[in-house]
This record gives structure tokens, sequence and C-alpha cells, in this order.
């Protein structure tokens, strides 16, 4: 099992996430790292974690330069060569001692089929105190719902070498993140996804986390239409559209789902009605799903038209602002 951390000036919470690398039961695990162009304590800390792990914990030759947190993971990804699974970490989280076992269990009978794992998660502050719970997905995950809502969320996930590959060899669409673009691939070329339904990370949310929010889901709706349906439905063309230039990877189902979609996006009212029938093509909740059917159905073509592009090379990096995402942590008693 190959950990890939990326960092970027992490210093505050960045120790307790190391520590909880080796309190893991399952202890057959490396660590990959790369530091984003960190100007405070990060690189000391991860240098002295690397001399004290040696054979166990490696810098990437890539670290140094920034380039946005998607891209740095992915740059992490396509230089990781040879591992089983590979799971991706953030800096400031804290791992439950059983989180890198049940991930490999659960990944294990796939065998040579790509599959990809993630779990729910306990919200907290940033003092580690909260005992709120992440969604559970009462819907069967897999595409073309993946292009609705992300449920892999990046501390949780864990992906076996065939899925890796996969992620890895497609380019990613400008603005994306690394934790939804890899449920988007792997679902689409037919691999399993598996979502545990026991929480495996404390998932520490402050001032400085990249995404997430504890707030409840009314106001995270009410944000989102104050927000509009530009960036959402931005970003659900541009990841058709890298899908469509990788075809031959799908699944006949996912390429006949991909051009149907696609076809609503470009045409009228009811060829969009008529996309949103298929019950596979849904977010979690009620509530979700309304906002997402309004803004899908009211988005101009021409919206549609100026959103194609060309993916994303390697080494070029963006920030990723926390609006990209309409889905956030929902939060359970």
């Amino acid at each position: 099992m190959t950990i890939l951390l990326s960092t970027y000036n992490g210093e505050q919470f960045l120790k307790a996430q190391l520590e909880s690398f080796t309190a893991q039961r399952y202890t057959c695990w490396t660590v990959f790292w790369r530091d984003d162009g960190s100007t405070d304590g990060t690189l000391p800390i991860m240098r002295a974690f690397t001399a004290a792990n040696p054979g166990r914990c490696m810098e990437a030759a890539s670290s140094g330069p920034h380039l946005g947190a998607a891209e740095s993971f992915l740059t992490l990804l396509r230089e990781s060569h040879g591992a089983e699974m590979v799971a991706f970490s953030d800096q400031d989280d804290v791992w439950l001692a059983d989180k890198l076992q049940h991930a490999m269990e659960s990944l294990r009978p796939a065998g040579n089929e790509p599959a990809l794992y993630c779990a729910r998660q306990y919200l907290v502050d940033a003092a580690l105190r909260g005992t709120k719970l992440s969604a559970l997905h009462a819907n069967t995950p897999g595409f073309p719902a993946s292009l609705t809502q992300n449920i892999a969320n990046g501390n949780t996930l864990v992906m076996n070498a065939p899925a890796a590959m996969l992620v890895a060899g497609l380019g990613r669409p400008e603005g994306t993140v690394h934790d939804w673009w890899s449920y988007i691939v792997v679902s689409a070329c037919g691999g399993r996804i598996i979502f545990d339904p026991r929480p495996q990370v404390l998932y520490r949310l402050h001032k400085n986390n990249l995404i997430g929010s504890s707030r409840p889901l009314p106001a995270r709706a009410l944000a989102a239409i104050r927000r509009g349906p530009k960036i959402f439905m931005t970003m659900m063309h541009r990841h058709a559209d890298i899908l469509a230039a990788g075809a031959s990877h799908l699944t006949p189902q996912a390429r006949h789902d991909l051009k149907s979609i696609q076809s609503a996006l470009q045409g009228g009212l009811a060829a969009r009605l008529a996309a949103l029938r298929c019950t596979r093509f849904r977010r979690r909740t009620l509530l979700e799903n309304l906002l997402f059917s309004l803004w899908f159905i009211t988005e101009k073509p021409s919206a549609a038209r100026s959103a194609q592009h060309q993916p994303r090379k390697p080494g070029q990096g963006t920030a990723e602002p926390d609006e990209l995402r309409l889905n956030r942590p929902v939060t359970q008693s």
C-alpha cells in the first residue's frame, strides 16, 4: 500500500496526520510525498519523518514547484510505480487505526478489475472535537451519477493498481479535483466503487480547508443557489468532454450514457428532460436532485459550447476554489 501525500503549508496539523500512519493496524505501507511549495515548517517535519522511517517514506523528485492540490496528487499518482494499492492522504486529518486494513480487505476481491474504495468520515473541528458523521449514500454509486456528485472524499480514497493506471492515463479537466475525477474515471470505465459506511477518518474542518463545510444541507443548498449553475455545469461539460476523448476506455453502457448526456446538453428542454429520466443520473438527496435538475434544465446551450477545452497537461497547476463543488460534507448525528 502506497500512501500518496501532498503537502502545502501544513505544519499546524501535519504531525498528527503522520502519527496516524504509524498507528495503522495494517503495517505494510509506504509514504510517497511531494511538497507543493510550502513556505512554513512543513518540509522539516516531512524530512524528519522520512529520516525516522528509512525505506518506508520517500520524497518525490517533482517536489517543490506549486501545482495546486489536484495536480500535485495526480503527479504523485503518475510517479508511483509498482504499487499494488494507492491511498490519497490530506495533510490535516487523522486516520482511524483500521483505515488501511478495511480498504485492503475491501479491494482485494476485485483482483485485476479496477476498484476504488472510499468511506464515511467523522466531521471534527480543528481540535478534533465532534462526533457528526458524513452522509451515507443509499443509491448505488457509479456512472453517470458520478457526473452529478462526488461521494469519494480524497482523505478516504484508496485504489487498486488497475484503477490507478486508468486515472493516471487520462488527462485531468481544468479546475476539477483529484478525488472526484478519480471516481468519475473508475466508474465510467466499469470499475467497482466500494463505499464503506464505517467512518475511517477524523476529517478536520478548519478555516484553511480547501474544500469542506459542516453547514446543514438547506444552508448549503441556499449558498449553491446564490452561486448559480455556471461553475458546476461548466465542470460537467469538462468532465464529459475528457471522457469522450478517452471513450475507448469506457464501458459500452457508459459510452451510451455519455453520448445521451452530451446530446441533451447541446439540445433543448425536451432532450434534457429525457436525460433526467435516467434513474442512474441522480444526486443523493431529493433537495440536491431538485437543484441539480433545475440547473441541468435551465443552463443555456451557449454555455456548453464555451466550456469545451483540452485536458490539463501534466505539471500544469491551478487553484481549486471551494465553489467548484455543489456537494459538501453532510452532517448526521
